[in-house]
């Protein structure tokens, strides 16, 4: 199976410029591709992943992908999928994201030099810096008319009816400058494909339009689908707003929620557009899944797989832990990253390391009172005797019980619950 077979076969194929051209090609052998990405924050977010994703498919079956970061582009702003115009950014806040995401990009497409094919990360800022208004103009302007630039969706979908702001020039001029970065890259590196979302098709063929008229030479333009959830929302968006990459913005145990809570009618597409598990293995999940979706095993797969891919297989273990002990499972043999993992996610309150070593200790109803699951004592009384109470998820009823040093993991987290889901965790300093 090539490249291009296989994208097939886990959904990732929207259109191509040629398809049986580039067929041809890809037979012939390696080819240079590539994607693009506008450092709009300093993280990169799920939303981001089938493309990068893509690219190191291309790259697992032998070709060089490149990674553009748009510190051009994403100082204009992209108006594909926008009904407004967008918040234009610094120069020295897109140096700053790019900067930052460059170590996402590590995890997802293969930078090592020792290898045959190394990915290349480049900034299209670096080449639009040294060209002129005029010379953009007459280099690359004059090959398009506006009627074409106006028939396009992108900015079709911006004029006319309601939308009384229309677009700007700026906005309009967008898909020139993403046009020229594929003709800068198949002049300097032979790069003879681009890759995005469906929603990116009009910028693309302005790039295999400017490189035909411009150099006489043929490249290619490969879409995939736009992600959307089953119910027809927007894919990498929470409660919490969107799903990034880092983990300061996103916690390893949200990431891995996020994509283990995925509806049941989308995971095995996600499986196929996000996992670089083979068929076999998610033609046997798919088996499971249907007949025992309540085991959730495909979920888990899922979840595993992908934050194993952008955070590690360690950290990933500490949020699967994170999560059995949310869910009520024992503290033994807990790692100290995981139970962090847990205390990023609850509620929390400080205690005096002093008030544990005391003769007194501390009373586990004024623990609870200070850690807000309680209101009062008089209420903590009632917790308690209910059975409802837990020290590190272990009961207690005890009225009298006394937390002390014993209590404390790794020298700062003790672990309360009161009830099935009411969790806090007590600092200590």
């Amino acid at each position: 199976m090539n490249i291009l077979e296989d994208l097939q076969w886990r959904g990732l194929y929207t259109d191509c410029t040629a398809l049986e051209e580039l067929t041809k090609r890809l037979e012939e052998g390696p080819i240079t591709l590539y994607g693009g990405f506008d450092p709009t924050a300093d993280s990169l977010h799920v939303g981001n992943l089938v493309p990068l994703i893509a690219l190191r498919r291309f790259q697992n079956y032998g070709h060089k992908p490149i990674v553009l970061a748009g510190g051009a582009t994403g100082s204009i702003g992209d108006p594909s999928g926008k009904k407004a115009e967008r918040q234009l950014l610094t120069k020295e806040l897109l140096a700053h994201n790019v900067a930052c995401v460059k170590k996402q990009l590590a995890k997802i497409v293969d930078f090592r030099e020792d290898i045959d094919n190394p990915a290349r990360l480049v900034d299209n800022a670096d080449w639009f810096s040294s060209i002129g208004f005029i010379d953009f103009l007459r280099e690359t302007g004059k090959y398009f008319t506006v009627n074409s630039m106006i028939a396009k969706e992108s900015v079709k979908s911006r004029l006319g009816g309601d939308n009384e702001a229309g677009i700007s020039y700026t906005e309009f001029s967008y898909m020139l400058i993403q046009g020229y970065d594929f003709f800068h890259l198949n002049d300097t590196y032979d790069c003879e494909l681009q890759i995005g979302g469906s929603d990116q098709w009009g910028n693309i063929t302005v790039g295999t339009e400017l490189t035909r008229k411009k150099a006489g030479k043929s490249v290619y333009g490969l879409t995939f689908p736009l992600i959307t959830n089953a119910d027809g929302s927007k894919f990498g968006k929470s409660v919490g707003g969107a799903i990034y990459l880092d983990p300061a913005r996103t916690s390893v145990y949200r990431f891995y929620q996020f994509f283990i809570n995925v509806d049941d009618r989308d995971v095995i597409k996600f499986l196929k557009y996000f996992t670089f598990l083979s068929h076999e293995e998610i033609n046997e999940l798919e088996a499971k899944h249907n007949e025992n979706p309540g085991a959730r095993e495909a979920h888990r797969a899922l979840a595993f797989e992908m934050t194993k891919l952008v955070h590690g297989e360690e950290a990933t273990n500490d949020a699967i832990n994170a999560s059995k002990i949310l869910f009520g499972g024992g503290l033994d043999g807990i790692s100290e990253n995981a139970l962090a993992q847990v205390a990023s996610e609850v509620q929390s309150a400080t205690i005096a390391k002093a008030d544990l070593e005391s003769e007194e200790g501390l009373s586990i109803l004024d623990a609870l009172v200070s850690a807000k699951l309680s209101q009062s004592r008089k209420t903590a009384k009632k917790d308690v005797q209910g059975g409802g109470v837990n020290v590190n998820n272990e009961r207690v009823q005890d009225l009298g019980y006394k937390l002390t040093p014993a209590d404390v993991h790794y020298g700062k987290y003790i672990l309360l619950r009161r009830g099935k889901k009411n969790y806090a965790v007590l600092n200590v300093e």
